[in-house]
């Protein structure tokens, strides 16, 4: 059965299950093997091996995630910073330039910084608020342009079909990470983006208990990246290709709670006289909130956010609340808070993390399934 034309939570559950259950088993059972059996040397096309990301449980999480962002091939890996340090490494090679945005998550603006500027790759950084001045960076040796659907941490929503045109006017690669919006909210493939990247370890699982990465786009591309991959060693293992899988059932479900209670808490934050400033798309006082109302089926789980007395205050909150856990990472069913300074955005320098709006006391928080009025209640009695 083609599952291409149902909706995504349904999907979500079926796509990409075995049609031909392995004794019968509801679920996919974890193929707990290194490697499998081969008749002849003539069949090593048909090779299985773990690091070569074809195991039956890497198989069928594959097309359940190509199935969910609309596209024709899909890839896991061992992280999120393996899926985009893998495809980047796919698209670019030593002399070429890559154009990204200007505020992004830590780890790849480190590795676009250092590792590709080491393999001689240059980078321009984009100013998110001045699309019209992007085509002006462009050179002929222009091979990439990478953005976030919303940035970490400040919940910026760069123009989106500004990208994807000035990719296809170039004849460049439009790479997403797209994170923080899941196939819920934005998939990037339907809007003309060539890659789409994920830390799974978020929203995709959901239960803070894996780290992985994907990348869904054209079979092609995918198939180069999948080399890549391979060559780096870091493949997904089927135990925790079996537990993504698992997680991604209950994905539209998660999301509707994260939307609603990450709206519910960013309303009560802004009017509350001790926070000076919150970022969350769904707001209206946000810059790019109507950009983000037209492109977006939803506001996602993420917000942050400063308080008039800055670090001080900001560290006696996360000392006085009770629910959420202060802890990195984000898109788990607990709520967690952390200070992207000292965590996500630690390497940078600090007139770098204030120029993006990376405040030392910046308050990153990630809003769980609890309830949302039992959150308010507690980040209201540690802020009084």
């Amino acid at each position: 059965m083609s599952y291409k034309a149902m909706g995504i939570d349904t999907r979500a559950v079926h796509a990409g299950e075995n049609e031909l259950r392995v004794d019968g088993a509801v679920s996919l059972p974890i193929f707990q093997t290194a490697m499998y059996e081969t008749a002849s040397d003539e069949e090593r096309s048909d090779l299985r091996y773990i690091r070569y990301s074809n195991s039956p449980n890497h198989e069928a999480l594959h097309r359940k995630l190509a199935s969910l962002e609309g596209g024709e091939a899909a890839l896991v890996s061992s992280s999120g910073m393996g899926a985009i340090s893998a495809a980047l490494l796919t698209v670019l090679k030593p002399g070429d330039h890559l154009l990204a945005q200007d505020c992004l998550y830590g780890g790849t603006r480190a590795f676009i910084t250092q590792a590709l500027a080491e393999m001689n790759v240059s980078v321009d950084f984009l100013d998110s608020e001045d699309s019209a001045a992007w085509r002006q960076k462009l050179r002929p040796s222009t091979k990439a342009i990478y953005c976030e659907a919303m940035t970490n941490p400040t919940l910026q929503v760069i123009d989106l079909e500004a990208v994807t045109a000035l990719a296809r006017e170039a004849g460049i690669v439009s790479m997403i990470d797209a994170t923080f919006a899941t196939p819920c909210i934005y998939r990037p493939l339907e809007h003309g983006f060539d890659l789409a990247l994920h830390s799974c370890t978020k929203y995709l699982n959901g239960h803070s208990d894996i780290v992985a990465g994907a990348v869904v786009g054209a079979e092609a591309l995918i198939k180069r990246i999948r080399t890549s991959v391979k060559f780096l060693g870091s493949t997904l293992d089927p135990h925790a290709c079996f537990l993504l899988q698992r997680g991604i059932k209950t994905l539209g479900l998660r999301m509707e709670r994260h939307n609603h209670s990450a709206l519910t808490i960013a309303q009560a934050l802004e009017v509350h006289p001790a926070v000076e400033k919150v970022n969350y798309p769904g707001l209206p006082s946000h810059r790019q909130h109507e950009r983000a109302a037209r492109l977006f089926n939803g506001f996602g789980g993420m917000l942050s956010f400063t308080l008039c007395d800055g670090l001080a205050a900001a560290r006696r909150l996360l000392r006085s609340v009770a629910i959420p856990l202060i802890a990195p990472s984000l898109g788990g069913v607990e709520t967690l808070m952390t200070l992207p300074a000292e965590t996500s955005h630690a390497t940078l320098e600090p007139a770098e993390r204030a120029r993006l709006g990376i405040s030392d006391g910046l308050i990153r928080m990630s809003v769980g399934i609890e309830s949302a009025e039992d959150i308010v209640a507690d980040l209201e009695q540690a802020l009084a």
